[in-house]
């Protein structure tokens, strides 16, 4: 294995390291605040930009995972003045 393919693999094993410390800091819980959200909105920005280079499937498989995080989950409050779970 060439050292490019080395130095590759590599950072492809920090991109997945960094998704999952990502991905278990986008919990509501501990994204409540608008400057929280701003924050994990400017990683998953990074990490997207990084994974765009990556040929590892994980990479990009946690890259979508990550994205998601950033939708707002939607829910239904009340249907006809009813209260809904």
């Amino acid at each position: 294995m060439g050292k490019l393919a080395t130095i590759d693999l590599a950072l492809d094993e920090m991109l997945v390291n960094l998704a999952a410390i990502v991905l278990r800091l986008s919990t509501p819980e501990l994204t409540r605040t608008p400057e929280a959200r701003r924050a994990l909105a400017q990683s998953v920005h990074q990490y997207a930009v990084c994974a765009a280079r990556s040929t590892d499937p994980r990479v990009h498989e946690l890259k979508s995972q990550l994205e998601q995080t950033m939708k707002p989950s939607l829910r239904i409050v009340a249907l006809d003045g009813v209260k809904v779970s």
